[in-house]
């Protein structure tokens, strides 16, 4: 979409502090809302360790409960009458003194919390907070969506580094130039050219297609069905048609490029089961030559002259026309009956393809 009114929520897992307010203007790093996450705990069996009984480790505590500890800092000791017969218990980490049990004899040791901010993601205003949790940021601009990707959200500014959607993105295009942005390929990046990407600091890659072999090699496992985008890769990466090698949609291309140069926030999620969510690249604020964004969610239907992509095989990425909605049933490959639709291709050949195996592009 080349224009179009989003609106993200950003919300903390457990309750915390909101840092935006209503109304605020916020950029995609700012932090709207932050909480502390507990620290680890560590136990330390004293009443094993000093030979006593559960019930005597008070006794013996330097420490108690409340207290704050630095790794090696004694917090247990025995006070023998002969000095070489002392024993004494240090502390495994840096933290706080959680608890002294007289019945288990255990002490348990808690880390410092870990500060836990939530970004923005998006340049846009904030039109809803959620008291203890977070916020919803509302933003105008350029919308697409991916197929597949991994990582995590991140930003930078877009630098198309090919000629056309069917150019393969190659080690050799990537340079210093590129440390900190989004770099769009054609058709393909290989596994040296994501290598590079990290080595530069690319902050992502966004193509038409990539190998699953490299996938694997990159990530070290094979994808399953849980949801991406947390993997340590060093970037984000971004599919938009599919795996082998697959020109980038040339509407989807021309979109890209005429945001070149400018600030977008990427991020690499995706599900595809049940709550399906899809890689996204957002740049925020007016294309050149619109003035005014589309705030509807589209009229819910197809109709001819509907621009659409095939997402099944054996036309799979191929984008078309709708050239009619035939109303009957027809039998397909699979000798099943369903319903169809007419697609008119670019060299003007008509296909038939179930309705199933499209989806809508905005115009």
């Amino acid at each position: 979409m080349p224009c179009t009114v989003l609106r993200k929520k950003r919300l903390l897992p457990i309750p915390g502090k909101v840092l935006a307010a209503m109304g605020q203007q916020v950029g995609a790093m700012d932090v709207v809302a932050q909480t502390e996450l507990p620290g680890k705990v560590f136990s330390v069996n004293v009443a094993n360790r000093l030979a006593v009984g559960p019930e005597e480790i008070k006794n013996f505590m330097v420490k108690n409960e409340g207290d704050a500890v630095k790794k090696g800092e004694i917090i247990a000791e025995n006070k023998p009458f002969l000095k070489w017969f002392k024993t004494s218990i240090e502390s495994p980490v840096e933290g706080t003194v959680e608890s002294v049990s007289p019945v288990t004899g255990q002490v348990l040791l808690r880390e410092p919390p870990k500060v836990l901010p939530i970004k923005s993601y998006v340049k846009g205003s904030i039109v809803e907070v959620v008291p203890e949790f977070g916020v919803t940021v509302e933003a105008e601009g350029t919308f697409i969506q991916g197929i597949f990707g991994v990582g995590g959200e991140t930003n930078g500014e877009i630098a198309v580094a090919v000629s056309s959607p069917d150019e393969e993105l190659t080690a050799e295009a990537l340079s210093e130039g590129h440390r900190g942005k989004i770099v769009v390929g054609g058709k393909h990046a290989g596994l040296a050219t994501i290598k590079r990407a990290v080595e530069l600091g690319v902050n992502a890659i966004v193509v038409g297609g990539i190998h699953d072999r490299d996938l694997r090699q990159l990530l070290g496992y094979d994808i399953g069905v849980a949801v991406t985008g947390t993997e340590k890769i060093g970037l984000t990466l971004i599919v938009t048609e599919g795996f082998g090698m697959i020109p980038m949609a040339e509407y989807t291309f021309k979109l890209l490029s005429s945001r070149n140069g400018e600030h977008a926030s990427v991020s690499g999620a995706t599900q595809i089961r049940a709550g399906v969510m899809r890689p996204e690249i957002i740049v925020p604020g007016y294309p050149k030559n619109v003035s005014e964004c589309k705030k509807d969610q589209g009229r819910g239907w197809i109709e001819p002259g509907d621009p659409i992509r095939i997402i099944r095989e054996p036309h799979f990425g191929v984008i078309g026309t709708v050239k009619s909605l035939p109303p009957e049933l027809t039998v397909i490959g699979s000798e099943s009956h369903a319903r169809v639709l007419e697609v008119s291709l670019e060299g003007g050949e008509v296909i038939v393809v179930p309705r199933a195996n499209i989806e809508v592009l905005e115009k």
